[in-house]
């Protein structure tokens, strides 16, 4: 059963379904993964699993991290996350030490992918609000200023989350019910239908959908109770 897996962005490219339709991809780098150590409810309150991705120097290590690596009998790994464990099954299909490959997923199933957008510094309003701007001629020297931007007597202040101009990007952000094109085990790639966050080289932590299932059997329930009123109407 897959949790999850971290991998990195490799960039998009385009296949084709059987019926000839092009469709746009992202290429990642799916694992392999290492399960660096389990947290314990016990100890932390709650289950997870701590997974490692991407190869890092050990003198760049910090020596407690070192002590856990050691432990776990892994090499020290750039790129680590926890996956929240809610089920016995889902803790026993892991073991520390074990390599997470991406061969827990398969085409046609949805993942949640979550990565840092790219990034694109300090911006002006027009371009990060998406503002009209002021007027182009007649003058007017005010073209992409934010100007005025609250009353003197009322009320007094600026409102909180009044927008304005600065940091734009990189943001974390998740994207949902990602299909599984295809999954590639020998070359440990997953190939995801879309976009999902991030610049080429962007860590990603891909999960298992939570809304989707729950979508599939609702659409199935509509589908049995239509056919069962197509079966009545024939009778």
């Amino acid at each position: 059963m897959a949790i999850g897996i971290l991998g990195k962005k490799l960039g998009m490219t385009q296949v084709y379904d059987p019926s000839g339709e092009r469709v746009p991809v992202t290429v990642i780098e799916a694992g392999p993964c290492d399960v660096i150590r389990f947290k314990t409810q016990e100890a932390d309150g709650y289950e997870a699993v701590i997974m490692g991705f991407g190869s890092a120097k050990e003198k760049r290590t910090p020596k407690p991290q070192l002590g856990e690596y050691k432990k776990a009998a892994v090499a020290p790994r750039r790129f680590v996350r926890e996956f929240k464990i809610k089920s016995q099954e889902e803790r026993n299909s892991y073991a520390q030490g074990q390599p997470v490959k991406v061969d827990r997923f398969s085409a046609g199933e949805c993942v949640d992918v979550t990565g840092t957008t790219i990034g694109k510094g300090f911006q002006g309003g027009v371009r990060r609000w998406n503002w009209r701007g002021g007027d182009e001629t007649h003058g007017s020297m005010t073209h992409r200023r934010p100007g005025s931007i609250g009353a003197s007597s009322f009320p007094s202040r600026v409102f909180p989350g009044h927008h304005m101009p600065g940091h734009m990007g990189h943001r974390v952000r998740t994207v949902e019910n990602v299909e599984v094109v295809d999954v590639m085990v020998d070359k440990n790639l997953l190939i995801v239908k879309g976009q999902v966050p991030g610049p080429r080289n962007e860590y990603l932590v891909i999960e298992k959908a939570l809304k989707r299932p729950r979508r599939k059997e609702r659409i199935e329930q509509v589908a049995k109770k239509l056919k069962a009123k197509a079966r009545v109407k024939k009778q």
